[in-house]
């Protein structure tokens, strides 16, 4: 029996890095400021710190997202606008930012996204990575009716999704601190 696609660990690991002209502790402010993500995120649209201090670790951040009808467009993904819960799990002033998102019944999953900040000579590189170690619920949901080639196409086209998602996210976050 060919082992699934959804088996893989980690199912997705990815990532990306920028130049940006600013401090380490610019970069971190404007990262670390979970409501400014709606500025240069690809769908989140809105949100509010729902428990904890906002930025601290432990605290849990409540998005508002919006997906459009052609992102992936033959897959049967949520459309619209849709909720995840967020919580802080790492906090390094001037160096990493990282938070984990939680399931729809508020468990913490293995999927967590992060921004590293490395100062250079005349300002830092900034890295932004997601991983999902393990397929989430979601993706579980989203693939229960696909043969396994369908599963590896879902895979693959995601991941192509996410790394424009990520290279536009960064270039985003370059504009917004570098203005600053």
């Amino acid at each position: 029996m060919t082992k699934s696609i959804l088996d893989s660990r980690p199912l997705f690991e990815l990532g990306a890095e920028i130049r940006v002209a600013a401090t380490a502790e610019e970069i971190y402010s404007t990262v670390s400021d979970m409501k400014r993500h709606a500025e240069w995120s690809t769908e989140l649209r809105d949100g509010e710190w729902i428990s904890g201090e906002p930025g601290a670790v432990g605290s849990v951040f409540r998005g508002e997202n919006f997906r459009a009808d052609d992102v992936v467009a033959w897959a049967p993904l949520i459309r619209g606008v849709w909720h995840t819960s967020s919580e802080v799990v790492a906090t390094e002033p001037g160096r990493a930012f990282r938070w984990k998102i939680h399931s729809k019944t508020g468990e913490p999953q293995e999927l967590v996204w992060s921004f590293e900040i490395e100062p250079e000579d005349d300002g830092c590189r900034l890295t932004q990575t997601f991983r999902m170690g393990w397929a989430s619920p979601g993706i579980h949901e989203i693939t229960k009716n696909m043969d396994e080639g369908d599963k590896r196409k879902f895979i693959a086209d995601w991941t192509e999704k996410m790394k424009r998602d990520v290279a536009a996210t960064l270039e985003r976050i370059k504009s917004v601190v570098e203005k600053a």
